[in-house]
């Protein structure tokens, strides 16, 4: 297992924030790109979204006006991509759960870019280990990634979800587009889940929804969840998105109420002529960091507080 993750390892990457001669055992973050997708069920190319992610990152500023935070200081150790597995989206699953279970022997954080979002099922599996049932996943998502199987395959990506609630409990924000099936599930699970338009008509949401949640949050994004004026480079646009604004705001609350333990951004596709999303997604990973480590840890009163 060793030698295997130390075939991945690289010292710079991510970001302006270059920490020369760091040891991964002293890192803050380890940031895993996992350029797969061959999970996708429309539009192929999030494989090429964990490089442009880095790529976008180094123009991102290190201050964090908003928030009144300094990232330069923060440790990043960037692994070099992962290589796919093409024998299926089973075993490349597989393969980055392993890559993730040594990464968190050295660290506790870890932030996966993808790729399709299949993938998330490692990195879960992996926190599952160290956490076991005291962590709920939350995705933040378009799609609700329900179905029981898609296109011949349970490890689709419109899966993932239906997965990872066979190994942790979960919870979804954003969702606008389901199948009659997964509204059954969603229906029979009883987890906790804010629809686009349940959000629209009751601004203090996310209080009773963050009082359904353990201690331990891992957070999922799927950059279709914005509204494609936002973030247009994704492999399944959906109309009427989250706004960026909307998006900061919730990972704040849940910094600030939660444990937040790992992230994973998941399905940008860049689109030729333009940076858009990955500079969005590259962004977002800040937010995540600081909502984990930075942020001050308090008892938020409504969501409405931090529009």
């Amino acid at each position: 297992m060793a030698s295997e993750f130390g075939s991945f390892i690289s010292s710079g990457g991510f970001g302006a924030v270059r920490s020369s001669g760091l040891k991964i055992k002293d890192s803050d973050v380890i940031i895993i790109p996992s350029p797969y997708d061959g999970a996708t069920s429309y539009r192929s190319g999030a494989n090429e979204g964990p490089q442009a992610i880095i790529a976008a990152s180094s123009q991102v500023e290190l201050y964090d006006a908003e928030w009144n935070l300094d990232y330069e200081g923060l440790k990043l150790y960037t692994l070099n991509p992962m290589e796919p597995d093409v024998t299926g989206p089973e075993s490349m699953i597989n393969k980055l759960q392993s890559v993730c279970e040594t990464a968190l022997q050295k660290c506790d954080f870890l932030l996966t870019l993808g790729g399709d979002h299949s993938l998330t099922s490692g990195p879960v599996r992996a926190y599952v280990k160290k956490f076991d049932k005291s962590l709920t996943v939350i995705q933040i998502d378009a799609h609700a990634d329900l179905r029981k199987t898609w296109q011949g395959s349970p490890y689709s990506h419109a899966c993932v979800m239906r997965r990872v609630s066979e190994v942790a409990k979960i919870a979804q924000i954003g969702i606008r587009s389901m199948s009659k099936e997964e509204n059954a599930f969603i229906y029979s699970s009883g987890h906790p889940v804010c629809k686009i338009w349940d959000m629209a008509e009751n601004t203090n949401w996310i209080d009773k929804f963050m009082d359904q949640l353990t201690d331990n949050v891992y957070i999922t994004i799927d950059m279709d969840c914005f509204d494609p004026s936002v973030a247009p480079g994704v492999g399944t646009p959906e109309p009427g998105g989250l706004m960026w604004q909307e998006v900061c705001n919730i990972i704040r609350v849940i910094g600030e109420s939660k444990n937040v333990v790992g992230a994973d951004i998941m399905e940008v596709k860049p689109q030729p002529g333009s940076i858009v999303t990955e500079f969005t997604a590259a962004k977002l990973c800040y937010k995540i960091i600081a909502a984990a480590m930075l942020i001050d840890k308090k008892t938020c009163d409504s969501f409405s507080h931090h529009s």
